[in-house]
This record gives C-alpha cells, sequence and structure tokens, in this order.
C-alpha cells in the first residue's frame, strides 16, 4: 500500500521545535538547484517542494496510478519562465518542520539580501504543500507568494486548526476537481487566516480529470497559472 502523499510525520506538536535535527539529504539536484551562493535581488526566486512518493521511493518515483513523479522536468520546465529555481529532494519521512523552518530561513536570507518579497514564490505539491503552509506560517511576511498544489484535504485543515497554522502572503491554491481522496478547497484556511498577515488569495479547481496525478507532471494548467502568480499577473 502507498502512503498518502499528505502524511507529514512530525507535524503533530502544536508550535515548531525550536532546534532544527538534521537529517541527510540527497545532492542528485544540488548542483542546479541548490540554494544559491550568491543572491542577485534582481532575479526571481521560486521554491519548489515534490510531493511525498519522492520521500519514499527516492528517484525515479512512479506510481502504479499516476505514473512516473517528473521532479526533474518540473524543475526544468519552471526554471524555462525565468526564475531561479530552488529545490531539494528530501529524505524518506523527512521532518516537515525541518524543511518549513529552513525554507523560511531561506526566504529570510533572500530579503535580507535585497531581494524584494514579491520576487520570492514557495510552490508545493501534496505534503510539499503542506511544507509551504508551514513555511508562510513561519515567514510571516504580506509580499511573499504561495503556490498550494493538491492541498487543504479537510484532515489536514483540521490539523491546522488545532495548531493555530494560518497563512500569510499572497497564496494561490489549486487542485483538480477528481482528488476528492488527497485536496480539497483552502477556502477554510483561507477564512481561518483572514486579518493574520494572509494578503491576496485564490483558488482554481481544474478539469483536468487525474487526480492527483496532475502533480506528476508539469502540466501547463498548473504551470502557467503558477508562473502568473509568481509574475504577480493575477
Amino acid at each position: 500500500m502507498i502512503a498518502s502523499p499528505l502524511l507529514m510525520a512530525t507535524f503533530t506538536p502544536t508550535s515548531p521545535p525550536e532546534e532544527d535535527s538534521p537529517q541527510p539529504t540527497s545532492n542528485i539536484l544540488a548542483d542546479s538547484y541548490g540554494f544559491p551562493t550568491q543572491i542577485d535581488p534582481t532575479r526571481r526566486y521560486l521554491f519548489y517542494m515534490h510531493g511525498k512518493i519522492v520521500e519514499d521511493q527516492g528517484l525515479p518515483a512512479i506510481s502504479p496510478e499516476y505514473g512516473e513523479y517528473q521532479y526533474e522536468e518540473i524543475l526544468r520546465v519552471l526554471q524555462s519562465y525565468g526564475f531561479v529555481v530552488i529545490s531539494e529532494q528530501r529524505p524518506r519521512n523527512a521532518d516537515g518542520w525541518e524543511y518549513a523552518r529552513r525554507t523560511a530561513r531561506q526566504v529570510s536570507e533572500l530579503i535580507k539580501a535585497g531581494a524584494p518579497p514579491g520576487s520570492i514564490t514557495v510552490v508545493g505539491a501534496s505534503k510539499g504543500a503542506s511544507i509551504a503552509t508551514a513555511a508562510s506560517y513561519l515567514v510571516g511576511n504580506f509580499d511573499v507568494n504561495y503556490v498550494l498544489l493538491g492541498s487543504c484535504h479537510p484532515t489536514l485543515i483540521d490539523e491546522w486548526r488545532q495548531q493555530g497554522v494560518t497563512l500569510s502572503g499572497n497564496v494561490l491554491a489549486i487542485y483538480d476537481i477528481a482528488d476528492d481522496e488527497y485536496s480539497g478547497s483552502c477556502e477554510e484556511l483561507f477564512a481561518l487566516s483572514e486579518g493574520k498577515g494572509l494578503n491576496r488569495h485564490d483558488e482554481l479547481v481544474l478539469q483536468v480529470g487525474t487526480g492527483h496525478g496532475i502533480l506528476y507532471e508539469p502540466l501547463p494548467e498548473w504551470v502557467l497559472p503558477t508562473v502568473r502568480w509568481a509574475n504577480q499577473e493575477w
């Protein structure tokens, strides 16, 4: 049985732990998509956080239902729109809070180096979207952009409510109409986040019909809205 991509493993404490617990990570994409050693504040930066199947299987990651998770092709396509793409292949059962804190620190580094918050976008798919949600909560910046792909299952919304996790920044939620097993509307999370740092927000329900499978490849149905949101053209 394939583990649910919603599982956050350590996303159970009511507040994030104070100290990191570093885990070994793969360097398979580090040369091309690691955090930049020199920050150019004139560039636009996009973080991409993959789904849980890549943790479970490594690369290649292949679902009997959805096919291969085209991780490297997704990164290549996003990069083709001119972004500095930052992504890391997480290890099995990765600590979601650790990666959310790491992302939040990196977003802060970019801002401190002069990158405008509006030129920074954090994109997450499935478990990666849960990490992006937590990063949004930790960053707390009104102008940073976020795209949540295939997230906001009602069970996950209940977890966020219990933990007091809310969204900040500009947030776009995208999911497929047929994905009722792993995804759902983020409208309730938006409502919980009103007045707590949430800025522009919207939700796009796709009619592709492949459910969670939309996350496994760089479909224009989600890539183009993501690019528009990141470029603040929405």
